[in-house]
């Protein structure tokens, strides 16, 4: 083949490259110009919005200031001096007015930011818009703004502005308006930020495209425009941005084109793509790793995993929670109301479950809560849901993620230790009785040796009558009844501390509390020559508590002092002391000190262990459960014991809350 041929045969290649690549080379650059056209007015579509807003905020804190003002208006001086401040808050305003309700102008304040605003014209001349604006917002009860109007000024100039009126009522009649004047131009360059008036110029324009106001140090080219409106009570503004800014320069894009059509397009796309395809692939197997392990270990999980929408539908069960309620995945997802819901809890598990959600979409609060959960054999059980915000892929949020756990065991095995608690207890109180039997025959054998005597006596007269007998037999079955009564109180006292009840906390005084103990308390005291002492504020501070198990307390620690003191301390400084303090706001501190020896180092660690104990026939209880009670309450037990053998005695304090006021 001759040169002449082959030399044809590459400029027809050549030529074929060519008009392959300047089309594209060609699109290319439009789409650039076109793409930097698109986002510089959306730039500027953007910076209308924004222009527009703060003109409405600027309006608003005008509108709010005039308002507040309105409170003033009896007070003249207050009237002009914070009307003055409000002109110098806000550069915009240019005058506020008060009108009558016959429409005189009261009182008026110009701007010292700027000069008066009717030095060329008086306002009474060009207050039609005012007029009509203060109808409409009497009316409407309501600020309302008028139409923007032509004011000119000294010197040939002139300015753009608009009323702002708002009625003003006083003890429920109309008292007149207040009105305040807007400069539109002001309001423009109040609106804008320095760099974007130095980039743009902003205008108020009406219908026909005429300018009102303008603003910003260059003109527009009329290339990248948008436009937004300013609705406001009364009137409408048409808030015109315009760029200073060209069409772009297709050079620079000419050589960005050349650049990427000539090394992306023939070689960097073709490398990208196999990368892409490449990432995909490998993408594709980490999420299939991924979601394989999710789901084998949601399957092991015994908690209970519950997705709902946005409406409360149940989306997807892990089979924990399946296994958990008794009923497939397919049953969870189909019924219109949750079905492990208790029958005769629907309606409330309903409106708990609105209130629950319409809380989650503003608080993402981990707190969980406790509710009580139907198989599908109908056997109820306790659970604690803890739920969390579920979020898609684009970071929407879709519904509600809840983990739920069965604390049905939990609770029998709470349920069985207080049970064990009271029974231990009863045992205590009983154990208490027993050990105070001895006190009890001796303190009623008083009243009954008494009973007997008065009863013998009064069958004596009975037998020998005479004029002072039925005077005698008064007096004879008057105390009858008093040692009775006597007796039977005794009794009372022992029959309220053993009676076993359910544990039920109230508000009570910590004076019913020592009144309750202090009768078993002195019998043990009197046998052994013990005082006691109790030392209470006034008034008594409450406590909230379960009342037996706090007066079993306090009866254990007085008991102890006093079997303290008795052999080894003197008579005549045998004092027991119970005494209450107010140490805290949410806190009562109780003390009971003795005079006895104080407490070995050695036994006070040992103190507070169930079933240690220093006496022959103790049961080693009493201060184990005496801290079992306190801390079940919230509060703590310790004691203070300075020196063994100094006979300084010991001091035990526990604590019990106050009730929530």
């Amino acid at each position: 083949m001759s040169a002449a041929p082959r030399a044809r045969r590459r400029l027809l290649l050549w030529g074929a490259m060519l008009l392959l690549l300047l089309p594209a080379l060609s699109m290319l650059v439009v789409l650039t110009a076109r793409q930097e056209a698109g986002r510089a007015q959306e730039q500027v579509n953007v910076l209308a919005d924004d222009a527009a807003a703060q003109v409405r905020g600027h309006l608003l804190r005008a509108q709010q200031g005039l308002q507040a003002l309105s409170t003033h208006v009896p007070d003249l001086q207050r009237w002009q001096a914070d009307a003055s401040e409000l002109l110098r808050q806000n550069r915009e305003l240019l005058r506020i007015e008060r009108r009558s309700a016959a429409w005189q102008i009261g009182h008026s304040v110009d701007s010292p930011l700027a000069p008066p605003l009717f030095s060329a014209l008086s306002r009474s001349e060009i207050d039609i818009d005012a007029a009509d604006a203060c109808a409409a917002a009497r009316r409407a009860s309501s600020p309302t703004f008028s139409r923007s109007y032509f004011v000119p000024l000294a010197g040939g100039a002139g300015l753009e502005v608009l009323d702002l009126c708002l009625p003003v009522l006083s003890g429920g009649r109309d008292d007149g308006y207040q009105i305040a004047t807007v400069s539109l131009p002001a309001l423009l360059a109040a609106a804008l930020m320095p760099e974007q008036a130095r980039r743009h110029e902003a205008s108020f324009v009406e219908g026909d495209g005429a300018r009102l106001a303008r603003a910003g140090v260059p003109r527009g080219r009329g290339v990248f425009r948008a436009e937004s409106l300013v609705d406001l009570p009364g009137t409408t503004l048409r808030l015109r941005i315009d760029s200073a800014a060209g069409p772009p320069s297709p050079v620079p894009n000419l050589a960005t084109a050349l650049v990427l059509g000539l090394s992306v397009l023939l070689f960097a796309l073709v490398l990208l793509l196999a990368r892409d395809v490449g990432r995909r692939a490998r993408a594709e197997g980490a999420l299939a790793e991924a979601l394989a392990f999710r789901k084998a270990m949601e399957d092991s999980l015994i908690t209970g995993l519950r997705a709902r929408d946005l409406l409360g539908r149940i989306s997807y069960v892990n089979p924990a929670f399946c296994a958990m309620v008794g009923f497939s995945p397919e049953e969870l997802r189909e019924a219109a109301m949750p079905p492990y819901w208790p029958p005769e809890l629907a309606e409330t598990y309903r409106h708990n479950q609105q209130a629950r959600l319409a809380r989650a979409r503003d608080n993402s609060s981990r707190e969980g809560f406790e509710t009580l959960f139907m198989r599908k054999n109908g056997e109820r059980f306790a659970v604690m849901i803890y739920e969390a915000p579920l979020v898609d892929g684009q970071g929407q949020h879709t519904g509600w993620m809840s983990a739920v756990l069965d604390i049905s065991a939990q609770r029998r095995v709470e349920e069985l230790s207080r049970q064990q608690q009271e029974r231990l207890q009863a045992t205590a109180r009983l154990a208490t009785i027993g050990e105070m039997a001895s006190l009890l025959s001796h303190e009623l054998n008083q009243p009954l040796a008494a009973i007997a005597s008065y009863a013998s006596g009064s069958l004596n007269l009975m037998d020998a009558p005479d004029e002072q007998t039925p005077q005698m037999l008064q007096q004879a079955m008057q105390r009858i009844a008093e040692q009775a009564e006597r007796a039977g109180r005794v009794i009372k006292s022992v029959h309220d501390f053993v009676r076993r009840r359910e544990q039920q906390r109230e508000a009570v005084g910590v004076d019913l509390l020592l009144e309750a103990v202090l009768p078993l308390v002195r019998l043990q005291a009197r046998k052994s020559g013990t005082q006691v002492q109790t030392e209470l504020p006034e008034p008594a501070p409450r406590v909230l508590c379960d009342r037996t198990m706090v007066e079993q307390v306090l009866l254990n620690l007085a008991r102890n002092a006093i079997q303290a003191m008795e052999q080894v301390t003197d008579p005549a400084v045998r004092v027991l002391r119970i005494r209450v303090r107010q140490t805290h706001e949410r806190w009562v501190t109780f003390y009971v000190a003795d005079a006895g020896p104080g407490i070995d180092r050695e036994l006070a660690a040992r103190l507070f262990t169930p079933f240690f104990t220093t006496r022959r026939e103790g049961m080693g209880l009493g201060l184990s459960l005496c801290r079992t009670v306190v801390e079940q309450h919230g509060g703590a037990m310790d004691f203070d014991s300075p020196v063994p053998g100094t006979r300084s005695g010991t001091e035990f304090r526990f604590t019990l809350p106050t009730p929530k006021r």
